[in-house]
């Protein structure tokens, strides 16, 4: 077999085999060396650079068996028997997707693990479950995003052959898969990419470290070759693009790596057969990532938006610090319920500036990922506090409601359909004493420029913080966990059942504030009445043809409401719709969240 490497900035390069004579590679053309050797799965080999005599893990390794710092293995990814000959993939479109990240989804923290769990997002109706990023990093656990082999399955997590077993399960169960992957930086330990070649951009960084050199044509093949490896070895359904405003490119080049990314994964789902989908996360309010390209967009398929989650959020919270600020304003909610963005043009308080463009009218909603949690908006708080740690289970429940008869695709946080109890946060476990006080001392700071007390902020590295993150499952047969659940799989059902909850067009998406802490919000025909006031509202008569889908109001003693004004409790919502069949009303009792 050909062995071959992106070497330019090495004068020499051998490949090592433990036991085995170092083989020479030759210098080609382009920075790439090769040479004629034999590696069988599971062989241990790396690459010595120049006059070093320590070798280097392959940048595209499959496998690192003992870490990051160590030899990488080879692996055969042909070598897998699949059992999704008969999977076609499932579209974005009406779907429903479920965020997990595989370290604290199960007690054991592993792909194998997260299999047993399958049946339970079967049964709440999830139809995507999105992995928070798998890509080697140093250590034993942390969130994923300081990974530095992008081809690598974290050891810890089983590697890549449970990976495949993951991924063949999950289609078995009906569930696509989506991997969350981060081409926008690198982790601080275990990168030794740059001792390669020209990885990174000299003298520019971003948030997170320095920037990726996105205008070497061998980094960009990198990075698009990764992408079709997931897809295509891996049989992935789409990957989530890690903060896509941090990927920078010189304003000269003809084609956006985003839209290189997208004309390539499209031949390979036209090739492939079934629908791949890339979803941004997007910090610029950019309709640019889901505009076709034939008008100038990058043609991805969906990209996440914050906006609706800091709407969402300071309506159920009442928080207004920070980014939260601009979305106090009571038009927030049906603005972004209507438009998608909330900053289209307008000017961001916590940014000083404009920010944002408009959606075109002709932009389906789907292509909007929507969320009132996710691993972000709960991890990077200080204390990594999800909703149900601070609102009751009225509360809770409205949040349901608003994220499942959102306009957009609906996205959940692992636990966040049974409230769960455990926090989500900032975890690693950096073997460096000097790198783990620099993270403690950089969390607790950042976090008292904010006003918060420093005790706090739990450390990152104690194994404790990571501990504390992980999710118990017994809390889905318990009292308000298992009302909760219950609602969550109600209002799945009833999305998939009724085409208004679907319905892609954005005509129908009108929204009005109704007066302090009351919101309407349309889809069409049907209807949503939030209440986040202190008083009872009684909504107007609901009509001879229109019924209560679903309501979390303890109201109307808890009743379904045929006709006559629908009165809603406090802390609580109502989905009006069209008369359904009556197989759908008998559900309606049996599913309510009320006592």
């Amino acid at each position: 077999m050909t062995i071959e490497v992106w070497a330019p900035r090495a004068a020499r390069v051998r490949l090592r085999r433990p036991g085995r004579d170092d083989v020479e590679l030759t210098a080609t053309d382009a920075g790439w060396w090769r040479a004629e050797a034999t590696l069988a799965p599971g062989d241990e080999y790396g690459f010595v650079l120049g006059g070093a005599d320590t070798a280097r893990p392959d940048p595209r390794s499959r496998r690192q068996p003992r870490g990051v710092h160590d030899l990488s293995a080879w692996d055969d990814p042909a070598s897998f028997a699949w059992s999704d000959e008969a999977w076609t993939g499932r579209p974005l479109a009406g779907g429903l997707i479920y965020e997990l990240h595989i370290g604290t989804f199960t007690p054991e923290g592993t792909l194998d693990a997260a299999i047993g769990k399958l049946p339970h997002l079967v049964e709440l109706g999830v139809s995507h479950v999105e992995l928070l990023p798998v890509n080697a990093f140093n250590g034993t656990h942390n969130w994923g995003y300081d990974g530095v082999l992008w081809y690598a399955v974290q050891e810890t997590y089983g590697g890549p052959e449970a990976y495949r077993r993951f991924v063949d399960a999950a289609h078995a169960a009906g569930l696509a898969v989506i991997q969350d992957v981060v081409y926008n930086h690198l982790g601080p330990s275990g990168n030794y990419l740059p001792e390669y070649g020209p990885y990174l951009r000299d003298g520019q960084s971003n948030t997170w470290g320095a920037s990726v050199n996105l205008d070497e044509p061998a980094v960009r093949a990198f990075i698009v070759d990764n992408a079709v490896m997931w897809l295509r070895d891996f049989h992935v359904d789409g990957l989530r693009l890690d903060a896509v405003h941090a990927l920078h490119e010189s304003a000269s080049r003809p084609v956006h790596i985003l839209q290189e990314l997208s004309e390539r994964v499209d031949a390979l789902s036209a090739h492939l057969g079934r629908p791949l989908t890339l979803i941004a996360e997007s910090d610029l309010n950019d309709p640019v990532m889901i505009l076709p390209r034939e008008a100038g967009g990058y043609g991805l398929a969906a990209q996440w938006v914050d906006d609706w989650h800091h709407a969402v959020h300071v309506a159920l919270t009442g928080e207004t610090a920070g980014y939260y600020a601009d979305f106090a304003d009571p038009g927030a909610l049906p603005k972004t319920w209507a438009g998608g963005f909330f900053h289209d043009g307008t000017f961001s308080s916590f940014r000083e500036r404009d920010w944002g463009r408009p959606v075109p009218a002709e932009v389906a909603s789907w292509r909007f990922v929507e969320f009132a949690q996710d691993h972000d908006q709960i991890g990077n708080r200080a204390a990594g506090d999800r909703l149900s740690q601070t609102l009751s289970f009225d509360r809770l429940a409205v949040a349901a409601v608003l994220t499942l008869t959102a306009p957009g695709t609906p996205m959940l946080f692992m636990g966040e359909e049974w409230g769960a109890s455990t926090p989500w946060q900032f975890f690693t476990s950096h073997p460096e004493p000097e790198l783990a006080e620099a993270t403690r001392r950089g969390r607790r700071a950042e976090f008292a420029a904010m006003g918060w007390d420093e005790s706090l902020v739990p450390d990152p590295n104690d194994p404790a913080t990571f501990e504390r993150s992980k999710l118990d499952w017994s809390e889905t047969e318990q009292g308000d966990h298992r009302r909760l659940l219950q609602l969550y799989r109600a209002l799945a059902r009833l999305r998939r059942e009724q085409p208004k909850l679907t319905d892609p067009s954005r005509a129908g998406q009108q929204a009005e504030c109704a007066g302090p802490g009351r919101w309407v919000l349309h889809r069409d025909a049907a209807t949503i009445y939030v209440n986040l006031s202190p008083q009872e509202w009684a909504v107007d008569d609901i009509g001879d043809e229109r019924e209560v889908w679903i309501a979390t109001t303890t109201a109307n003693g808890g009743q379904p409401v045929e006709e006559g004004p629908v009165v809603l409790s406090p802390d609580s919502a109502a989905v009006i719709g069209g008369r359904r069949r009556p197989r759908l009303e008998r559900r309606f009792a049996q599913y309510r969240p009320v006592d």
